[in-house]
């Protein structure tokens, strides 16, 4: 499957280590992350010349090709929460993950459509990655629903 992995890339609240993990344990199960590089402790600069809008453009077209989206959602982020909001619209599943401490905005937890799941150590995101990824698989499964 082709996973959009969310999360903030401009907060320098962030938690790579985390982002990391979630990329790890994506990957780990043999998916295809197209965005990867918000993984990175560069952020923007990894993206080079891409004007604003080309940013924009491209990864609403990734959101939209993909068949599920896996967010970090414990540091706030407009383009998460955009992001989110799009995948919804398209019927790509959505997995919010945030801190146990984390205040997360109930707008969000709250929307149709997306499970969501609180941790407190790499385990519990990895655990909650495989579930997820796992139901997600059966659901763009050709037979699904068969």
């Amino acid at each position: 499957m082709r996973v959009y992995l969310a999360a903030a890339m401009t907060n320098a609240d962030r938690d790579l280590g985390t982002i990391r993990t979630l990329l790890a344990s994506i990957e780990g199960e043999g998916h295809e992350v197209p965005t990867r590089h918000v993984a990175d402790p560069r952020g923007r600069e990894v993206e080079g010349e891409a004007t604003d809008a080309e940013v924009a453009q491209r990864d609403l077209a990734w959101v939209m090709s993909c068949d599920a989206l896996v967010a970090e959602v414990s540091t706030p982020s407009h383009g998460v929460g955009v992001e989110v909001s799009t995948a919804l619209q398209h019927g790509v599943p959505v997995l919010l993950l945030h801190r146990r401490d984390a205040v997360v905005s109930r707008l969000m937890l709250g929307l149709a459509g997306v499970e969501s799941a609180a941790y407190s150590d790499p385990e519990a995101i990895t655990r909650a990655v495989r579930a997820f990824l796992a139901r997600a698989s059966r659901s763009a499964a050709p037979d699904a629903g068969a």
